[in-house]
């Protein structure tokens, strides 16, 4: 499904659900990478040519940010101040993933490839849930 499917779902489902539904994925998806760098740290950081302890340390900052992303996900109704945090910091990583990958890290072709998917997917989660709370808000209106 593209980028504009999903916002045309956005907008013509009922945009609380989706929100929260959008939320929720995102934290799914970023504890499963959580816990894949927590467990797998020394593997996967041969294989994306990435040192082990950025990969822990990624690893449990990543847990912490999945777990409040769930927390906000499970609220009835998830603030937009929360949800404007959740997306500005989905936003940051995005950017900071394809600087680090252009300026200071050095990871083999498949972490390179990792890295930009992963900043592609962090940047689709962002607009999916803007666009989910600025539904929720016209409506509102």
């Amino acid at each position: 499904m593209s980028a504009t499917q999903l916002a045309a779902l956005a907008r013509t489902a009922e945009p609380q659900s989706m929100l929260r539904r959008f939320l929720a994925l995102d934290a799914v998806v970023t504890g499963a990478n959580a816990l894949a760098y927590l467990a797998l740290s020394g593997p996967l950081g041969r294989f994306l040519g990435a040192d082990a302890s950025l990969l822990l340390a990624l690893g449990a900052f990543l847990a912490v940010y999945a777990a409040g992303v769930g927390l906000l996900a499970a609220r009835r109704r998830p603030p937009a101040l929360g949800v404007r945090a959740v997306v500005e910091a989905n936003l940051a990583w995005t950017v900071l993933s394809l600087v680090a990958l252009a300026l200071w890290l050095s990871p083999s072709t498949a972490g390179a490839v990792w890295t930009v998917l992963q900043a592609l997917t962090v940047a689709g989660f962002a607009a999916l849930q803007h666009i989910a709370l600025k539904a929720r808000q016209e409506m509102e209106s």
